[in-house]
């Protein structure tokens, strides 16, 4: 048991740091109360140097995985790719507003599943601020495309353990393959995203330009050479960089498939993704003579310091008691029935994401599990649900997730305004709704293929 003061300290940690992160006085960077709010758990004594370092062998990986993903994001901005992308995507728009948002969202997807959520928001992001800048769109007329192109981004996670470095953290925790969790999950998850496209074109579908004017932007795609659909020399430029795209993506897809053939023979999926974003530094180092010391600057790094203190905070309120009173309260209804351990724990985890963020909040939802004693199918479920409340609950709030605050931190440098109130009166309609179907989904789903 822990003294009294230990206790109050830890909490009222934890309730600074959530009010200091919602409040954001003079527009603080959201790592900085985080920051004061870990060290103050520390001081308190609820949280323990060993289990710092136990903290720090879960994120660390994590961690390493997340700045792998970046690297490799930065060097294919490098060669061009996030320009030759906005031309494609407008030259497959045709002209319509509406075929580009649509596009947004398959490119948001598609590179969820090559990168993960993560990599997606850094990669997608530019690329969609490029085109709205050159198409000359209000700042109104900008928000479908970049709230929705994110909200895809980092809902795409969910049908594929790879595509969320905290996924993967708590696939190890409860002994569950990619494999067999694409499998469970695959399809719900997809039917899950279509339903969410599906809200946010109806939400925002009076503010998407019926036509897009062709002839008043031009993409650069290089220094002295940019692409513009009416002219025929931008075009046989674009068509030379598509060889070197095409080259590109495929690299990106093997290592992609090799984070899957690492984690069934046991090699780190942190070693591979390391190996890959290093191949690809090498590769601009060699074609573009660029030096790498350029990507150190342009890592995020508050993003993962923001990670790592939510970490000590919630690792504190589960020394106190969090996960205990979780277990007591929450065992019957779990055991109850399938339905009842989907909806509980899906929207539990959905909860607590958008209060600690999705990474410490998985994390505890996955130890409650584990103390639990389930059956291996139900233990698998309320994993599956926890999942789908980490990866698709936790979009209410910005600070849910981490791809959310890259995506908040993008927006910032690019000087392009999305407040956190035009962000949540989207995403407290689309979410709840998205949430509860998906996990209804799963449930389904499960009973059909695999009980």
């Amino acid at each position: 048991m822990y003294h009294l003061s230990t206790v109050i300290i830890t909490i009222f940690a934890f309730i600074l740091t959530m009010v200091m992160i919602f409040i954001r006085p003079k527009n603080m960077n959201e790592a900085i109360p985080a920051s004061i709010g870990a060290i103050l758990v520390f001081l308190s004594g609820s949280v323990s140097t060993g289990n710092l370092l136990d903290i720090s062998s879960k994120v660390t990986g994590a961690a390493i995985t997340i700045i792998a993903t970046i690297v490799m994001a930065i060097v294919l901005e490098s060669f061009g790719f996030f320009s030759w992308t906005a031309a494609l995507m407008l030259k497959l728009s045709k002209g319509s507003g509406h075929r580009l948002y649509w596009n947004t969202l398959l490119l948001c997807f598609l590179m969820t599943l090559f990168f993960n959520n993560d990599g997606s928001i850094i990669i997608t992001t530019p690329i969609l601020i490029l085109i709205l800048t050159n198409l000359g769109l209000k700042n109104r007329q900008k928000i479908p495309f970049l709230l929705s192109g994110a909200l895809i981004a980092t809902a795409s996670s969910a049908p594929i353990g790879v595509s969320n470095i905290v996924n993967l953290i708590a696939l190890k925790i409860i002994g569950m393959d990619l494999y067999l969790q694409t499998e469970m999950m695959f399809v719900p998850g997809l039917i899950g995203l279509l339903f969410l496209s599906f809200l946010l074109y109806l939400i925002f579908k009076k503010d998407i330009p019926k036509e897009i004017r062709m002839h008043s932007y031009s993409i650069p795609l290089s220094k002295n050479r940019p692409y513009h659909p009416l002219q025929k020399n931008s075009e046989n430029l674009f068509d030379q960089q598509k060889k070197l795209m095409i080259y590109m993506l495929i690299f990106v897809f093997l290592v992609r498939i090799s984070l899957f053939v690492a984690s069934f023979i046991g090699i780190s999926v942190t070693l591979v993704a390391v190996l890959g974003s290093l191949i690809l530094l090498i590769w601009r180092w060699i074609y573009l003579k660029k030096n790498p010391k350029d990507v150190v600057k342009k890592i995020p790094w508050h993003i993962l310091i923001f990670a790592f203190s939510m970490y000590i905070i919630i690792f504190g309120l589960h020394n106190i008691g969090l996960t205990n009173f979780l277990l007591v309260n929450l065992k019957g209804l779990v055991n109850d029935s399938l339905l009842h351990a989907s909806l509980t724990m899906g929207i539990l985890t959905a909860i607590m994401s958008n209060i600690f963020n999705n990474h410490p909040a998985l994390m505890v939802a996955t130890l409650t599990l584990t103390d639990m004693g389930l059956k291996p199918l139900l233990l698998k479920t309320v994993y599956l649900s926890n999942i789908i409340g980490s990866d698709i609950g936790s979009l209410i709030l910005p600070i849910g997730t981490l791809a959310t605050l890259l995506w908040m931190h993008i927006l910032k440098k690019n000087h392009i305004k999305i407040t956190w109130m035009d962000y949540i009166k989207v995403t407290i309609i689309v979410i709840p709704l998205t949430l509860i179907f998906t996990l209804l989904c799963l449930y389904l789903w499960l009973l059909l293929v695999f009980v």
